[in-house]
């Protein structure tokens, strides 16, 4: 895990490995900042979804049990999300660094579809 201070907030870069592990153990609640579509297409087992369009801090769950981890595609939108937070007054925050695609380059499981159904699927690489 990577660390950078913004003003007196802290921003965690998780790698995917760290969130996998993380997820297992129950001791993160991941959330998707992608749009709705990009989530249905694809997206990891367990992760909420709140759009960035529609995103409001204000709305985020506390961390006293749990971290928070954002994730969105690139890494881009999650660390954008972050920065909003931390003007909300969130003081610590993290985000999987690469996003979604270095999640499916660690070859990590995700929810995909499929094609010929249109039905959920399981995707184990």
């Amino acid at each position: 895990m990577q660390t950078e201070t913004i003003g007196t907030a802290t921003l965690e870069t998780w790698t995917p490995e760290e969130v996998a592990k993380a997820l297992d153990a129950h001791e993160v609640v991941l959330i998707d900042v992608r749009t709705p579509q990009e989530y249905m297409f694809e997206h990891i087992p367990g992760a909420l979804l709140m759009p960035m369009a529609f995103f409001d801090p204000a709305n985020l769950p506390g961390q006293s049990d749990k971290r928070i981890v954002l994730h969105c595609g690139s890494g881009l939108r999650s660390e954008k999300m972050a920065r909003m937070a931390f003007e909300a007054g969130f003081d610590r925050l993290a985000h999987l660094g690469g996003g979604f695609a270095k999640w499916k380059e660690a070859r990590l499981p995700y929810i995909g579809t499929n094609m010929a159904s249109g039905a959920p699927k399981r995707v184990t690489p």
